[in-house]
């Protein structure tokens, strides 16, 4: 089975070097991100209202002053933020769902994705901060539906109509609610941030069997 490439190697994505050529873009860039690893954490363990450009300077280890020379406001730090981290992923999603796979084979290679490169990493602290944020700045959380959501749903809704089409699945309704077949990739973030010391849960083994559900449950090879 064709796996799409891993976009990290460890739990945050490695940044390489900038050759010495190109020494002031590459300091800036490395700058750049930095703030936004700063942001990240400082986002992270405040939320949105209460995090500080300050401590974001603090954390990066830069006078408050430099951000404004890369983001206009916490909002625009923010929106990056999504932007750098998510979109690489979306990115990813498209192109292994378009592929001309079974429908549950690509369902399969989308779960390693998604516990590779969002829950195994920082990016899913990202979907909290959306789910917990959102309702009181819905602004962000249209953004945040613009660049990743309505990209995601997409790919999903164009896989799906395929395997309708080969006689891959029982009926379409996942086809009018795609937000189903991603749906335990949100309970599985939000349960891993409540109750993951009471109860582990096995987050490639739920989604799984949600595909179970979906497709029939995969036979023995």
């Amino acid at each position: 089975m064709p796996q799409p490439a891993p976009i990290s190697r460890r739990r945050r994505p490695k940044r390489r070097a900038a050759p010495a050529a190109a020494a002031p873009n590459g300091k800036r860039a490395e700058r750049r991100q930095a703030i936004l690893d700063a942001a990240l954490k400082e986002f992270t363990a405040e939320g949105f209202t209460a995090a500080r450009l300050d401590d974001v300077a603090r954390r990066a280890g830069i006078a408050k002053g430099t951000i404004y020379l890369y983001f206009r406001d916490k909002e625009a730090l923010f929106q990056d933020l999504i932007r750098s981290e998510m979109g690489p992923v979306v990115g990813t999603l498209e192109f292994a769902l378009g592929l001309d796979l079974p429908a549950r084979e690509a369902a399969e290679q989308a779960i390693e994705l998604f516990v590779r490169e969002i829950y195994l990493t920082e990016r899913k602290d990202i979907i909290r901060l959306v789910i917990s944020e959102g309702p009181r700045f819905p602004h962000l959380a249209a953004f945040y539906y613009r660049e990743v959501v309505s990209r995601g749903i997409a790919a999903v809704r164009s896989l799906l109509t395929r395997a309708l089409e080969r006689g891959e699945l029982r009926n379409d309704a996942v086809i009018r609610f795609p937000q189903l077949l991603v749906a335990p990739g949100i309970v599985a973030i939000i349960w891993g941030s409540l109750f993951e010391p009471h109860d582990p849960l096995d987050v490639r083994a739920l989604m799984r069997a949600h595909l179970d559900l979906l497709f029939g449950e995969e036979r023995p090879k």
